[in-house]
């Protein structure tokens, strides 16, 4: 007798066996055994629009070209902080990196492995699974908040990340899990591979990477002075020919009290692909300029200084922000920036505004500290009369416990080019943005009687098709502003919630909304 014979035969015996087993009175009913499950589907082929960087594209639009699923669950997540350290109160003051989407749905995920390790995980974006792990070298910048790790796609699918003394890593077809990581340099390698521990030690990336249509990448860098590549702060650029060049921002801005690139804060490329827009800034809490630099030379081509639009002073350009130029569908340049002084405007900030040449100066919004605006075509307000093409959205959180602050904390649909009194009373006099829309937080704030949570996006993704924004919050939920009704329409919640650092929130190739919370990244969906 074969083997499988005997087997389907013992098989048989055995339930036989249990079937004569048990029952009492006239016997037993036979057992019937049911059969395994069959196994999973296979993951549905996608070919969707990317989500290339944080912001989505080299403007920081943050505009989805695909309809949101409905928020239906979580239908799978990982952890973005391996060691996630909170403070005495429970906060936790870490920004994360966005996650980046390929057009075939696999999720780049920029992970803090530890206190000072960091990396990147390539997910299948249907159901979470693992196709590969990076590990990075990266040293983080000092400083009080833990600032984002990133990584960013280009359009030919090349996925980079930073690692130590300014080098960058990448990967063709970023989908692969035998693709080979690779190295490049805005420097000479030469240098480098000589000093490797020095310049480990004294050239740090700060800010995310921003990779143009062409494939061109940009990013600000930390250089201690005495480096053996005699390298200076500013700004560097790595051609898709692999050539590398950089410029000191000392030099952009023309003023020798000018330091380095404001720390997170990611480069914006105009639609052209000719102007390269970098915010510099005199340190950790200075003042700082805005510059347009020609993009594949990285020659000044205007700058502009950052003013407090109340005060007629500086503003205030510190690296506990992630705000990030944004640039709109007409040129246009938006900014985030703290008021020059504190609280003067309830820790607000302010969203300056400016023409494309950075001559012309231009209507701010009320709110702009920690927030990257996100580009909203008018049409998806149907209430909206104005004469704009295309509107913007921030958060809007007006904070208790500073100025007059009452924690009303709320997300606006502005009007860049429409103006109206601002709504804080000590700064009533300026002229901002005019509010098209605007939503308060569903849940109160347990810590200021009368107020609400805050919403906790530095980056909120739009979706055109269902006419929505998605943006997350302090109470633990990710929710769907519908602008058609202007309510909450949908959520998910991923926790209790918690006091964290902002956050951005992607759409995928397939239409899951990404959001990350208390150190984890959800994938939300139906």
């Amino acid at each position: 007798m074969k083997v499988n014979e005997m087997r389907a035969l013992l098989a048989v015996a055995a339930v036989v066996a249990l079937a004569s087993c048990g029952g009492g009175g006239g016997g037993s009913s036979p057992v019937v055994v049911d059969p395994p499950p069959p196994p999973p589907p296979p993951p549905v082929a996608v070919n969707g629009p990317a989500w290339t960087s944080y912001g989505s594209d080299a403007q920081h639009s943050s505009l989805g070209q695909i309809a949101t699923q409905p928020l239906k669950r979580v239908v799978w997540q990982t952890q973005v902080d391996q060691a996630p350290t909170y403070t005495a109160q429970g906060y936790l003051l870490v920004h994360y990196g966005s996650p980046v989407i390929t057009t075939k749905n696999t999720v780049i995920i920029p992970i803090k492995r530890s206190a000072t390790k960091f990396g990147f995980d390539a997910r299948d974006g249907s159901n979470g699974d693992l196709k590969y792990s990076v590990e990075s070298d990266y040293v983080m910048p000092p400083h009080n908040w833990t600032p984002p790790y990133n990584v960013t796609l280009t359009a030919a699918n090349r996925v980079y990340a930073a690692g130590a003394g300014g080098k960058v890593y990448y990967r063709d077809d970023a989908d692969s899990a035998t693709s080979t990581t690779q190295t490049a340099y805005f420097y000479d390698s030469a240098v480098y591979t000589a000093n490797k521990a020095a310049l480990d030690a004294n050239v740090i990336i700060d800010t995310p990477i921003t990779a143009d249509s062409a494939g061109n990448i940009y990013f600000g860098f930390i250089a201690n002075a005495g480096n053996p590549a005699n390298l200076k702060s500013g700004i560097a650029r790595i051609g898709a020919d692999g050539k590398g060049s950089w410029a000191a921002a000392t030099t952009l801005a023309a003023d020798p009290a000018i330091v380095k690139v404001a720390m997170n804060s990611a480069p914006a490329v105009s639609k052209d692909g000719k102007t390269l827009y970098v915010v510099v800034n005199s340190g950790s809490n200075g003042f700082g300029y805005l510059v347009a630099l020609d993009a594949a030379t990285l020659a000044a081509k205007s700058r502009v200084k950052l003013m407090d639009p109340y005060d007629k002073a500086p503003a205030r350009v510190t690296d506990d922000s992630t705000a990030s130029p944004t640039v709109g569908p007409d040129g246009e340049v938006y900014i985030g920036v703290l008021e020059y002084t504190p609280a003067q405007h309830n820790q607000r900030g302010w969203l300056l505004h400016y023409s494309a040449d950075l001559a012309q100066t231009l209507i701010p919004g009320s709110f702009g500290w920690d927030d990257t605006p996100s580009i909203v075509p008018a049409s998806m307000v149907p209430s909206y009369t104005g004469s704009s093409s295309y509107l913007i959205t921030t958060k809007y959180n007006n904070y208790g416990r500073s100025g007059s602050g009452d924690s009303k904390n709320k997300v606006a649909v502005l009007d860049p080019h429409a103006a109206q009194g601002d709504s804080i009373a000590q700064t009533a006099s300026v002229q901002v943005m005019k509010e098209i829309l605007t939503i308060l937080g569903p849940t109160p704030d347990p810590n200021y009687p009368g107020g609400v949570t805050e919403w906790c996006v530095n980056v909120a993704a739009v979706d055109p098709a269902t006419k929505s924004i998605l943006v997350n919050s302090e109470d633990g939920h990710l929710y769907r502003w519908d602008l058609a009704t202007n309510t909450l329409s949908e959520n998910v919640k991923f926790n209790n919630g918690l006091g964290e650092s902002y956050t951005p929130t992607a759409i995928g190739a397939d239409g899951k909304v990404y959001a990350i919370n208390n150190a984890r990244l959800y994938a939300v969906g139906q």
